[in-house]
């Protein structure tokens, strides 16, 4: 049997999400597909770090536009393998019939203030149209599943649930800081942290204005350390920091390699999630891992992912969110039994049980 794997969006120099995603099911796929045919499909340029089984090899597919939908059909067409995985929710338009496809969520759906015009019409069509090919689907999360059969139609029976993993080294990673990892982090001061897109969607802006609100009323030591790419919105964010009085104590870190993430969140006194809409929210059981505690939503596919390892907040109320860190920073009880149910929480997600279930869709 031949598999063929889309990794043109796992190889990329600066991941996130999906990428990461992508890159962490292909390098544990290795251990229960190391007996199969497997063929990587990249872009020109593009290639693993990793090793490879023997029977495994790369394709590089040159191609300046429409990779996927042109130049991957066109080897689909002319070398088609008997299974196409697609990591990243878009099938080309000719694939094999025993196509897989994962489906990270529908949140253009639920935040659509979050998405231009184009980007929404753009993911709709793709995504109903590979919820159509694929013979089956993997959703991330239950609530991901909610989402395909109620909004698109999916049949259930056609939707298989596997959770996303936490990278390895996170167990590793040391609950407390020391002053020399302070300063990596930009701050001799403790802070509170973000880290993912900066962006409408992440709710940026109220963790803002949550930091403002602790800021005035309780007069906390801490900065706010914000980490990740800028992303649709980062005006608004930008002008919010701009407009805070406590603006010297935020501090912009852009993207992250891993090794500075878990520097980050090593020194963390709180790691803030607020996003309007996830479909699995890894930045929170990465945070639970490391021994940070947590505040997420109360939407979505976070309290399914978080458990009962956060705390929980209207994503709309900048002063339920200051609330909550006031609550963790001045209650160690509180905040020490968080920590405890964060890290067991997190043992529950890995990826190499995530590739595992993969794998036995493909075979």
């Amino acid at each position: 049997m031949v598999i063929g794997i889309d990794a043109s969006r796992a190889f990329l120099r600066n991941r996130t999400g999906i990428e990461e995603y992508s890159y962490q099911v292909i390098a544990h796929l290795r251990d229960p597909l190391r007996n199969e045919r497997v063929i990587l499909y990249v872009r020109e340029g593009q290639g693993p770090d990793f090793d490879l089984p023997e029977s495994w090899q790369v394709r590089c597919l040159r191609a300046p536009r429409f990779w996927t939908h042109v130049r991957l059909s066109m080897e689909m067409f002319l070398h088609r393998p008997d299974v196409l995985f697609v990591p990243a929710h878009t099938i080309p338009f000719i694939h094999p019939r025993r196509s897989v496809v994962t489906i990270h969520g529908l949140e253009y759906e639920y935040s659509k203030e979050s998405y231009s015009f184009w980007e929404r019409l753009y993911m709709r069509s793709v995504i109903r149209y590979s919820c159509h090919a694929a013979e089956t689907i993997v959703a991330v999360s239950e609530n991901t599943k909610r989402d395909l059969v109620r909004m698109y139609g999916v049949p259930e029976t056609k939707v298989r649930v596997v959770h996303e993993g936490k990278p390895e080294e996170n167990s590793k990673v040391a609950s407390r800081k020391s002053q020399v990892e302070s300063r990596e982090c930009g701050t001799e001061q403790p802070y509170l942290l973000f880290i993912g897109r900066i962006e409408e969607r992440k709710n940026v802006r109220r963790i803002v204005e949550a930091f403002d609100i602790l800021k005035e009323r309780h007069g906390i030591p801490h900065a706010l350390v914000l980490a990740g790419k800028s992303g649709y919105g980062y005006a608004d964010v930008k002008n919010a920091i701009q407009a805070s009085k406590y603006r010297e104590n935020i501090i912009e870190r852009g993207y992250v390699s891993e090794e500075e993430k878990f520097t980050l969140l090593r020194g963390a006194d709180i790691f803030l999630f607020p996003s309007l809409y996830e479909g699995f929210g890894l930045p929170v059981v990465e945070a639970q891992a490391a021994g940070v505690p947590v505040i997420t939503s109360d939407v979505a596919s976070l309290p399914e992912i978080g458990g009962d390892g956060a705390l929980y907040v209207d994503p709309t109320s900048p002063r339920g969110i200051a609330d909550l860190a006031w609550n963790l920073l001045s209650d160690k009880a509180l905040r020490d039994g968080i920590i405890e149910k964060g890290r067991s929480n997190a043992e529950r997600y890995g990826w190499a049980t995530c590739a595992d279930e993969i794998a036995g869709l493909l075979k």
